[in-house]
């Protein structure tokens, strides 16, 4: 099975995110998720 790198993936969006000029909170709404989420995933600590 596929295993997508946590952390180039969380560096990923976070620039893409910042290249639109989003927050966080803009982001999660637009993907019906929190913002924790977000960041978990920003960070490379999400659990899934």
């Amino acid at each position: 099975m596929f295993e997508i790198d946590k952390v180039k993936f969380g560096n990923f969006l976070s620039a893409r995110r910042k290249e639109k000029g989003m927050t966080q909170k803009e982001l999660a709404g637009q993907l019906f998720l929190s913002d924790k989420a977000i960041s978990k995933w920003e960070r490379g600590v999400s659990h899934s």
